[in-house]
């Protein structure tokens, strides 16, 4: 595997959640979390990457390196970018966008993602997972993704889906891997109309025509946070 780098992006005004990454979880604000998973995979570098000096404080008091960026970015990719260009990381960088809300992403997921860039074929690397339960078919805050037979994606999207999708459909995970010149691609291009219809950013990248691949993950990770329910369920996950 290629080595590489994770960055966590976190901004304080989330709409569904705000805040959400100081939130207590067992003792550690969320973002703690995160990092922990980050550190312990085979990354040979973690930041975190916030244009907020509350955030910025708390993750310099647990130990983590900081890149504060602006706080005009629409989307942790463009965090990232900014990340990547203030560090000169070379276009064929490979970096991990660990989501700030993921506090109970295992670390050996982070690594199975990075390790799908190893086929130069693929521009960007994310993990899904089949469809677990009929309430997540139902929430518009799981993303479901399509793959074809060789595990690229074809569509991804929030809108509630019928019981017969369930043998197509997976539940996306937040996490992706880049080079950094995909992702400066990517972030250089203007938003496109299916991107903002279903308010999912990867759409951006499959209009490019970039190849996003697939992985099942070899566990399943718990889900990520946007409501005060999400919140409460990683503290019973990580309270095991």
């Amino acid at each position: 595997m290629s080595e590489f780098a994770v960055v966590i992006p976190a901004r304080f005004a989330s709409v569904r959640l705000p805040g959400k990454s100081l939130r207590d979880i067992v003792g550690k604000r969320m973002i703690q979390h995160v990092y922990e998973r980050a550190i312990a995979s085979s990354a040979i570098e973690v930041l975190i990457a916030t244009d907020d000096r509350r955030i910025a404080d708390a993750a310099k008091g647990f130990g983590a390196t900081v890149c504060m960026t602006g706080d005009h970015h629409n989307s942790g990719s463009e965090r990232i970018a900014e990340v990547c260009d203030t560090l000169g990381w070379p276009d064929d960088r490979v970096v991990v966008n660990l989501q700030g809300d993921e506090p109970t992403m295992p670390p050996e997921l982070i690594d199975q993602c990075a390790a799908l860039l190893d086929d130069p074929s693929a521009d960007i690397g994310t993990l899904a997972s089949p469809i677990a339960r009929q309430e997540d078919m139902d929430n518009p805050n799981v993303v479901k993704a399509v793959a074809d037979a060789a595990g690229n994606a074809v569509y991804f999207r929030r809108a509630l889906l019928s019981p017969d999708d369930a043998a197509i459909a997976l539940h996306h995970h937040g996490i992706y891997a880049y080079r950094c010149g995909v992702l400066r691609r990517l972030v250089a291009a203007e938003s496109c109309a299916i991107e903002l219809s279903e308010r999912l950013e990867q759409l951006r990248a499959l209009h490019l025509g970039m190849t996003i691949r697939i992985a099942v993950p070899v566990v399943r990770p718990g889900a990520g946070v946007d409501t005060e329910e999400d919140l409460a369920a990683a503290a019973i996950e990580l309270s095991k």
